[in-house]
């Protein structure tokens, strides 16, 4: 089971505030000339993909300090306990076994009586078989044409994971099929995608564990009332739509077969899923193969997690480094900062699942939190961020720690481009470590010839205090396998963390309250009724009333 203590009264908490007062006057370009084997003591590979911590703000002995940390809150114990699936989600009576959708061990993993693998390992060849007969052409549309686009309709982990994984494999696509996605319950969101698409050669997957999510619902008869007013006959729903849920009941009522119906379990949740079926939109765009080996890349970083001790163990120090810089600096948000635009959309992803796993105030305990807990997760890919937000992390007065990701080959190697990618990648980090001191900026303002006042105005606002932590993390190519990895790596991260901040990870009850308040008003804004609220919320309610057409 996991541990129920408040981290603050941890012996190593304690030692880790001294030590971070003796860091803080620090700079990091001193710690680089004091040590010249910095990098080789920080940074690790792990197969095939560099993490370099050595940006950062610590010694030998923070690293110490942190790994006392994670044994006393016991990380260790915590990670057997996911892997074992124990019910270490609490608040909901669930396992956490995402581990499991990534595992090919012919071994077995029993969890009250059931065979998990088993069940696992039954989906995949199920979403194997759909695939094979998907881009054979085996199946077809109700008027027999080969299906040429996917609309994955969804929300949240239904959405983000697949979607930002698709955009990321792009190079790999299959190139007769065009995967979409919808998730808002905007209906500009349905419209756009619906534009683009044939009735005749569109296949929609529905992504919803309980098939009563309401964006997702009602996205999804959207789709079945455009699909109908050009297919007429609803037997042909059959043939044109598939469902991800584990409500058999209502997926057969709106029209799917259960032969069409991917099944997913409770232990599965919606921001760690797209391993499971939740992550069929994947294999369609990409092969079975290709997802497979995304698989097989997380399953690798769940081994490491597994092996690795804590002073080398990538997820753990990922995790404990954002606990010394949100506990112990007070950072209050930190930047994922992709050098490949394939990975552009990795900080939304990154979003959801940081900021929903671990923004929680109350302790395992029910005890309110007396420490801060999940920093703001933000970001844009490289170099367009350098052209918009990277003036507040260079010369702003908030401490932003950042992750700077690249690869070291591109997927599409156009003249120059890349070296000139990697090349603002490299300076970024370097420059955030070692800023620009007064002297520096007068020498180089003096050699451009300035002098006198107008080289005293100036100097205040060149000068930079550096001392930036960043953390640079390489991979040879963004294929499938590594890409993989890197998610794995992040969800541990997150876990992790969740284990010495004493919260719990796996469940997200704070977006209940404002899901329970749309359904009032909901029936308020269909039905003309009235309910009491406070005067923004009805003043904004009667504004709409009067304006709407």
């Amino acid at each position: 089971m996991l541990h129920n203590d408040n981290p603050t009264a941890a012996k190593a908490w304690k030692k880790l505030e001294e030590h971070a007062k003796q860091l803080k006057s620090q700079h990091l370009r001193d710690l680089f000339k004091a040590d010249p084997q910095r990098f080789q003591k920080f940074s690790f590979e792990v197969d095939g993909t560099l993490y370099d911590f050595s940006k950062n703000r610590i010694t030998e002995e923070t690293i110490k300090l942190l790994t006392e940390l994670a044994e006393e809150m016991q990380v260790p114990a915590a990670i057997d306990s996911m892997v074992r699936g124990e019910r270490i989600n609490a608040t909901e009576g669930r396992a956490v076994l995402h581990t499991a959708l990534r595992n090919f061990t012919d071994e077995a993993l029993i969890v009250e009586g059931e065979d998990v693998l088993k069940e696992v390992h039954d989906v995949q060849r199920q979403m194997k078989d759909f695939c094979d007969r998907l881009h054979s052409g085996e199946w077809t549309g109700y008027t027999g044409k080969k299906v040429k686009h996917v609309v994955n309709i969804g929300i949240g982990g239904s959405h983000l994971g697949p979607q930002m994984v698709t955009e990321a494999l792009k190079k790999y696509q299959k190139p007769d099929i065009e995967v979409h996605f919808i998730s808002n319950v905007d209906g500009t969101d349905a419209a756009e995608v619906l534009r683009k698409v044939d009735p005749e050669t569109t296949l929609f997957i529905i992504a919803s564990k309980t098939f009563t999510t309401k964006e997702t619902i009602a996205n999804a008869h959207t789709a079945r009332r455009w699909f109908l007013e050009t297919a007429r006959d609803e037997a042909h729903v059959s043939k044109h739509f598939v469902a991800l849920s584990t409500n058999t009941e209502a997926v057969s009522k709106f029209g799917i077969a259960p032969e069409n119906t991917f099944h997913f379990w409770d232990w599965v949740g919606g921001r760690f899923s797209l391993w499971s079926a939740i992550g069929l939109s994947v294999a369609c765009a990409l092969g079975y193969e290709r997802f497979e080996e995304l698989l097989r890349g997380a399953e690798a970083m769940d081994k490491h997690l597994k092996t690795a001790p804590m002073h080398q163990n990538i997820p753990v120090l990922m995790a404990l480094l954002s606990v010394w810089y949100t506990n112990f600096f007070g950072a209050q948000s930190h930047a994922v900062l992709p050098y490949d635009q394939y990975l552009r959309l990795l900080p939304d992803y990154l979003q959801q699942l940081q900021m929903e796993s671990n923004g929680k105030s109350a302790m395992r305990n029910g005890k309110f939190v007396d420490y801060e807990t999940q920093p703001v997760i933000w970001g844009a890919a490289g170099t367009n961020g350098q052209h918009s937000f990277f003036q507040l992390i260079h010369q702003g007065t908030m401490l932003i720690p950042s992750d700077f990701l690249a690869p070291v080959n591109s997927q599409n190697p156009i003249g120059e481009h890349h070296p000139m990618l990697l090349s603002n990648f490299f300076a970024q980090t370097e420059a955030l470590m070692k800023g620009k001191t007064e002297a520096e900026v007068r020498e180089e303002l003096e050699k451009k010839g300035m002098s006198g006042v107008e080289l005293e105005q100036l100097v205040p606002h060149k000068v930079f205090e550096g001392n930036k932590p960043s953390t640079s993390i390489m991979f040879d190519l963004l294929t499938p396998y590594a890409l993989g990895s890197l998610i794995a790596m992040y969800e541990h991260k997150v876990f992790v963390q969740g284990v010495i901040w004493n919260v719990y990870s796996f469940d997200q009850w704070g977006v209940e309250l404002g899901k329970q308040l749309a359904g009032t008003i909901e029936e308020e804004l269909l039905h003309d009724k009235e309910a009491d609220h406070d005067s923004s919320t009805a003043g904004l309610i009667q504004y709409y009333r009067q304006k709407r057409k």
